[in-house]
């Protein structure tokens, strides 16, 4: 049985999160509802969703975009949706041919196509590498969604919708990240009439 010290600690982050995910601002609740209707109109259109980033939010690109290729809520077609960091191949050779910066504009500039929609992943809204893939997406005229916390960085300028988590704290910022991933394949769902 754990201690009493550590049983305060769990409840304490159980605490935090539930409180960040409650009291999320409706400007936020409203940008991700605005990400959800940029992806479901992409798919109706038969465009495909591009997840990236790093570390903590490779995984969770990752992790969404499964949700999409494989299901979330409802038995329905596969969707396109790619991670740009799955292909551990491509990841290394651009890393190492070229420099981390360009590891997803790289990417971006081969398997994307006007009308696709790039999410990037940043929990400072300052990865370079995740901003340089933004910039080139919009000008291969894919729409642009960022997924930060914080102040939002460069990130909140840069995309055309960014969805901001008024943290300063990463695990919380990538555990809102994960509900809001999951918010955003149920619109999609919903958006495209799926059961």
């Amino acid at each position: 049985m754990p201690s009493s010290d550590a049983t305060q600690a769990i409840r304490t982050v159980l605490r935090e999160t539930a409180q960040l995910h409650a009291d999320l601002p409706a400007e936020q609740v409203e940008r991700i509802a605005a990400a959800g209707r940029l992806m479901g109109e992409a798919m109706k259109a038969g465009r495909k969703i591009i997840w990236f980033g790093n570390g903590g939010s490779a995984t969770q690109s990752q992790h969404m975009a499964g949700e999409f290729v494989g299901r979330f809520r409802k038995e329905r077609r596969s969707l396109p949706s790619i991670s740009l960091t799955e292909n551990m191949a491509s990841v290394t050779a651009i890393g190492n041919d070229y420099d981390f910066e360009q590891l997803f504009s790289r990417q971006l500039e081969g398997l994307a196509s006007a009308g696709d929609v790039a999410i990037g992943l940043s929990t400072s809204g300052n990865s370079k590498n995740v901003l340089a893939g933004l910039r080139l997406a919009k000008e291969l005229k894919v729409a642009t969604v960022g997924l930060t916390g914080g102040s939002g960085g460069q990130m909140a300028t840069l995309c055309d919708v960014c969805v901001i988590v008024p943290s300063a704290v990463t695990a919380r910022i990538q555990e809102a990240h994960l509900t809001i991933g999951h918010i955003l394949c149920g619109l999609v769902e919903d958006a495209l009439g799926l059961s």
